[in-house]
């Protein structure tokens, strides 16, 4: 899939936050000293809606600049990595403008590698992870015990940090009605979180019994290789993740939620898309009085 003709979803960003909102001290300091002129510290962040005017504002404005430049180029990997660094600073910050506009470009990119990753019509099953070094190559890969859910997500940052597109999945032992336990494992503020759903296998796998390592290849291929499958079990195990966040909640807390579920199930738009608009809500909310609550975790043994 290719972007040419398609509007940059980071143009938005790069001349709405940076002119917007740091644009001024930008223009001020574009021309240098004037002859004579002594340097001068910089001057106290004034808060703009939920942001700064300062050098974490434009820190951040700067790695999404960077982001704008690497999507241009189609450097997906590049603008997957600059984002994630972005967000953090902006989470961190409680910069919720910044984290709403972040989301957009992130998304994006997040697509390209996923749509990269099905033409490649490629199936790994993988039982432990990939040493380093070894080759690894772009498509989906499913992982099922004796590996656990937070290695599924040491394999994305493994095939991440190498450009190697994918899209990763890992099962839980079957049940004892024939369903696949899908889990995805985010790293969260106080603990992991987890995201956790129970589906039919493919139809060609539907009574294969033990490692599915062992199983026919044309059997694997025949079930998973089109990527239906799998992004079908995303789209319900990110489903699964939204429903954690109780909307009662304050929208600053629901922010962080999603965010840390986004980072169990990266690939589910849905999940991308809520956050953007939580993000946005949270800009204009009460600042809430209380401490963030600890997670919901399903099984802290079962990841």
């Amino acid at each position: 899939m290719s972007l040419a003709g398609v509007p940059n979803p980071l143009g938005a960003l790069a001349s709405g936050v940076t002119g917007g909102v740091t644009g001024g001290m930008a223009g001020g300091m574009a021309g240098g000293l004037a002859a004579g002129a002594k340097p001068t510290a910089p001057a106290t962040p004034v808060e703009v809606l939920s942001g700064y005017v300062g050098g974490d504002a434009t820190q951040i404005d700067a790695l999404m600049e960077r982001a704008s430049a690497a999507l241009l180029r189609m450097d997906y990997f590049e603008t997957i990595e600059l984002s994630l660094r972005a967000l953090d600073r902006a989470r961190r910050k409680r910069d919720w403008e910044r984290v709403a506009r972040i989301t957009m470009p992130l998304q994006e990119a997040r697509r390209q590698v996923r749509q990269l990753a099905t033409d490649a019509q490629q199936v790994f099953v993988l039982r432990s992870l990939p040493s380093r070094g070894q080759p690894l190559d772009a498509g989906l890969y499913l992982l099922e015990p004796p590996m656990i859910g937070l290695d599924g997500a040491t394999l994305r940052d493994m095939l991440r940090a190498r450009k190697i597109s994918a899209l990763v999945l890992v099962k839980e032992p079957t049940t004892s009605a024939g369903k696949w336990p899908i889990v995805g494992v985010g790293r969260g503020e106080f603990e992991n979180v987890v995201a956790r759903v129970q589906l039919d296998p493919p139809a060609s796998l539907a009574g294969h019994t033990g490692p599915l390592a062992n199983a026919p290849a044309d059997a694997l291929q025949a079930g998973l290789a089109d990527g239906t499958w799998f992004q079908s079990a995303q789209e319900a195990l990110g489903d699964a993740a939204i429903r954690k966040v109780r909307p009662e909640w304050p929208a600053a807390h629901r922010v962080d939620d999603l965010a840390e579920y986004l980072d169990a199930v990266p690939d589910h738009e849905k999940l991308s898309q809520a956050l953007e608009a939580t993000a946005r809500e949270a800009m204009t909310a009460p600042i809430p009085a209380q401490t963030r609550r600890r997670p919901f975790v399903d099984n802290p043994y079962g990841i």
